[in-house]
């Protein structure tokens, strides 16, 4: 900002592969392009020369140049779209990375026409894939000096958003501090690099803005790509450590079909984020950023791995977190029971880890404070749920009994750390019946 920028206007040829149909497989993505080169042409009153989408767009950046006399800026918006599309039928996936490897090959060869080039994608298709004749362009993925290029600061928030979170304060009469704080947990949370600086997703904060301060996952109306979804399943990540996992620097990079790897592509993607750098082992830890994209999360994961019925699953969704804020166990249990009812009985499994699933994605998708595989000292809860009066410790079974669950909260004093936090302490053991693909008996304690 010290400096004297010269400010001039550069044509731009801007391509949106968000709406590219790959559904009639590559001769399909080959017309989108040469509709999307075709649209730009015009935009910039330009005649387009060739047939092969690549000729098209190498004649398009030279034209251009000339036309405006001065060198052109590319912006490609969803870059990777139809390799997502696509990356669950490997040799359609193959035969489109190809085509683009030769269509965005041309930013190469046009160098000396281009004056700026920025794509925005969800993963890097590096290596041996479409960016091998790229070299000469920059990953900012992980640049700290790009940390807060895709989000809002907490600064920019408290500075440029006065009138909305004023709006907000006299409407709900609100407590500032409360209602700021509640913000950074339901929008704030992503980081971008190994600087220590978080953002707010901008899509649900002017949403909430907008709906006249509602709390509210708006992630969820831009739905979950599928092939997230399958990715998890067939690389079996344990859905219930989705927090705190650790990955090496060097997997960021492995986005070719062969070797790409759920948690790097889950962090690209938003739905993790980093939330410490190890600078010494190269490692990231990563975690869910808010309470807007878990519970969106886990509802996709639900509704992809369970199919309940919507219907009737609705209902439950309301009484469960009231249940909870209201330290009702029986509820609870009664409305899990209900929930476990609405799960086609084709689908179960009869393994513990497929019934600690369910109640972790339910109690997650309904923005409850849940944890999982919570490590202490003593050993390992199964599922804990903490509100701002109560601490609900989960101990499931599936061929020990209810007795023995709670003997073991005792015997490994689960509960220790909140003993003295004010809160009320229950403890509950859970035992299945893998025959009514539900919850068998169960029994709780207050402490």
């Amino acid at each position: 900002n010290n400096l004297d920028w010269e400010w001039k206007k550069y044509p731009v040829i801007r391509l949106d592969l968000n709406a590219v149909s790959t559904n009639g497989g590559v001769e399909t993505l080959k017309q989108s392009l040469r509709n999307l080169v075709k649209n730009a042409a015009i935009c910039l009153n330009i005649e387009l020369r060739g047939d092969l989408p690549s000729d098209q767009f190498c004649n398009l950046i030279l034209d251009v140049s000339r036309k405006y006399g001065e060198k052109t800026v590319v912006i490609v918006d969803e870059y990777d779209k139809p390799l997502l599309n696509t990356i669950d039928v490997p040799d359609i996936h193959i035969k489109m990375r190809d085509e683009l490897k030769s269509f965005y090959g041309v930013l190469k060869s046009s160098d000396p026409y281009l004056r700026f080039v920025f794509l925005t994608g969800v993963t890097k298709f590096a290596h041996v894939s479409i960016f091998s004749d790229l070299n000469h362009l920059k990953d900012i993925t992980l640049h700290p000096l790009y940390a807060d290029l895709c989000g809002i600061t907490q600064e920019e928030l408290e500075r440029d958003f006065v009138p909305e979170i004023d709006a907000v304060l006299q409407e709900k009469n609100r407590d500032r501090e409360t209602y700021l704080a509640e913000l950074r947990r339901f929008y704030n949370g992503y980081r971008f690099s190994g600087k220590a600086l978080t953002v707010y997703n901008p899509f649900g904060l002017l949403n909430h803005f907008a709906d006249g301060g509602t709390f509210s996952p708006y992630w969820y109306e831009t739905g979950t790509p599928t092939f997230l979804l399958k990715l998890i399943a067939n690389q079996n990540i344990n859905i219930l450590d989705l927090n705190d996992m650790r990955v090496a620097y060097e997997d960021f990079s492995k986005f070719a079909v062969e070797t790409m790897k759920a948690l790097p592509v889950l962090y690209q993607s938003g739905y993790l984020t980093i939330t410490d750098y190890d600078d010494e082992l190269r490692q990231f830890t990563l975690d869910y950023p808010n309470i807007e994209v878990s519970s969106c999360f886990a509802k996709s994961l639900l509704e992809y791995n369970f199919q309940p019925s919507d219907e009737k699953a609705r209902a439950l969704y309301v009484k469960l977190p009231a249940a909870f804020f209201k330290g009702d166990v029986e509820g609870v249990m009664d409305a899990l029971r209900s929930f476990f009812g609405t799960i086609p009985s084709e689908i179960t499994t009869r393994l513990e880890y497929y019934y600690e699933t369910a109640v972790h994605l339910v109690f997650t998708m309904l923005g409850m404070h849940c944890r999982s595989e919570v490590r202490i000292a003593s050993g390992r809860i199964d599922t804990l749920v903490e509100t701002k009066d109560y601490v609900y410790c989960f101990e499931f079974k599936l061929k020990g009994s209810v007795k023995q669950a709670l003997e073991q909260i005792d015997t490994k004093e689960y509960l220790l750390p909140w003993k003295g936090s004010g809160k009320t302490l229950f403890k509950i053991g859970v035992k299945f019946d893998h025959r009514r693909h539900n919850i068998g008996v169960w029994e709780f304690r207050k402490c």
